[in-house]
């Protein structure tokens, strides 16, 4: 910032400033000294002094102006080259324990760098402030964890925390939002916000592994940036899983069905043989003890039914979201085994079980994943031929040739998307039982489907177990697969991200 061309430089306390050139000190000092010089002739032409006063008079005043203009531009140069320096390092007088400005200049120029370096100081304290503010605003942002996007002009996203991103992508800054969020009921009500409409709600549903619900509100955004940004429509879309609340509502209106049809007969059962014992029967010792090991069969069936539908309604409810325990599968499916080795003895039945060496670990429920296999085995050694085998084949699988329908998402460090899974665990459970019908194997997981419902009945089931089955692999990314030809036998098989 020179006020001039420099012709060489000089030390101002604990800076450097241009020298002051002399032809811009000249014509100043000639003016201010002008009158001195036309009063001492005029006086020196009349008589009156001597002709060395007229001397001293012409060399005095300018000498005495040229100094006087001379500090008045030292200083003015002073806070100039000051101000300089501030502009080029901002905040360089923050430091809350220096003196502000006491080494720049002397008097005047003291003053006033040291006005500003305290001016600057406090902007600069102010700035960090409003700095750690916004960084902490940011902070409490992403950490919310509900999806919130910030929506302006276009339908462009101009904001979206971690759980928005984690959610609907990575990419979906300065997008449309409906690249990401295909839904033309939610985004038709941006567009209604946007142009001036009231907040309003919408309930959707994503797509997935597991479907989830969401309540979306919309509410109208206003933001001051100081630049004008205020005046621009923006909107404000928070997303709200209500998953568990609509599966809540469900289950209740299932579990009332359920249980009315399923527990129907028996307690329609255990009430005629109360009735026969209170009436005809009362003194038939032979009819009493039948009658009341009926009653104990339906009585316990009943309380099967009822820890399955309860055990049901628990997995339902965590389904959406996915374990990350890691699980030795093959630990999981010799504990299974061993507590049916005395089941299968009594029906003459070998157990075997196969596994690859040095199998990875998956991600899932310890004890979730032992009911899946104490099922599928427990139903194995029910259904398969007596003095026949039950195989249990464990193997280690590339995901994308196995017939599993996706890499399974691997759950990740916080602030992280999912990545895919390049392999998948297998257990095979086969038995050599009478098969089942092609036409029955998709309808096998539905809640009370049974392909011969006496003989289910008879050997204890209650149409369940396969239903658990499907929403605990559901949960853990799974997949259940069942192959069977009739009067050869039954593979069920499940399948796993494994944790490698």
């Amino acid at each position: 910032m020179g006020l001039g061309p420099a012709t060489g430089w000089c030390r101002l306390g604990a800076m450097t400033t241009p020298a002051i050139p002399p032809e811009r000190m000249l014509l100043p000092g000639l003016l201010m000294a002008a009158p001195l010089l036309a009063a001492a002739l005029s006086l020196a032409i009349a008589g009156i002094v001597e002709p060395w006063a007229v001397l001293a008079l012409a060399v005095l005043p300018p000498a005495g102006a040229l100094w006087a203009v001379a500090i008045y531009h030292r200083e003015i140069r002073t806070v100039s080259a000051y101000l300089q320096k501030l502009t080029l390092d901002p905040g360089t007088a923050a430091d809350p324990g220096a003196d502000p400005g006491a080494d720049e200049g002397e008097g005047v120029a003291h003053e006033l760098t040291a006005a500003i370096a305290r001016l600057d100081r406090a902007a600069a304290i102010r700035s960090h402030q409003l700095l750690a503010r916004l960084k902490s605003n940011e902070a409490l942002l992403e950490a919310v964890p509900d999806p919130l996007i910030l929506v302006g002009a276009e339908r462009r996203v101009r904001l979206a925390n971690q759980a928005a991103r984690l959610l609907l992508g990575e990419r979906m800054g300065d997008a449309d939002l409906a690249l990401t969020l295909r839904h033309p009921e939610v985004t038709a009500a941006v567009d209604a916000v946007l142009g001036g409409g009231a907040a309003r709600s919408v309930e959707f549903s994503l797509s997935g592994p597991v479907e989830c619900t969401y309540q979306a509100r919309i509410k109208p955004f206003r933001r001051d940036d100081g630049n004008g940004e205020g005046a621009a429509p923006l909107v404000l879309l928070s997303l709200h899983d209500i998953t568990t609340v609509k599966r809540s509502e469900q289950q209740r209106a299932d579990f009332v069905a359920n249980a009315s049809h399923e527990l129907r007969t028996p307690l329609a059962t255990l009430i005629g043989f109360i009735e026969t014992l209170r009436g005809p029967a009362r003194d038939d010792r032979e009819a009493t003890d039948r009658f009341l090991g009926i009653m104990h069969e339906q009585s316990t069936r009943m309380a099967r039914l009822i820890d399955d539908l309860l055990s049901l309604s628990r997995i339902e409810l965590d389904e959406h979201t996915q374990p990350t325990e890691r699980v030795d599968i093959v630990r999981c499916v010799g504990a299974a085994v061993a507590a049916f080795e005395l089941k299968a003895a009594a029906r003459r039945v070998r157990l075997r079980v196969i596994a690859d060496e040095a199998l990875p670990p998956v991600f899932g429920d310890a004890d979730q994943l032992a009911q899946v296999l104490l099922n599928l085995i427990g139903n194995a050694i029910k259904y398969t031929r007596e003095q026949t085998e039950v195989t249990v084949t464990i193997r280690l699988n590339d995901a994308g040739g196995t017939g599993f329908p996706a890499p399974a998402a691997i759950p990740a460090a916080p602030g992280r998307r999912p990545r895919p899974a390049p392999q998948a665990i297998s257990v095979a459970i086969a038995d050599q039982g009478e098969g089942i019908a092609r036409t029955h194997v998709p309808r096998l997981t539905e809640r009370f489907y049974r392909v011969d419902p006496a003989r289910s009945r008879a050997l204890g089931g209650t149409g369940l177990g396969l239903a658990i089955v499907k929403h605990i692999l559901n949960r853990h990314r799974g997949r259940l697969t069942i192959d069977s030809d009739t009067g050869k036998g039954s593979t069920f098989t499940v399948w796993l991200p494994a944790a490698a």
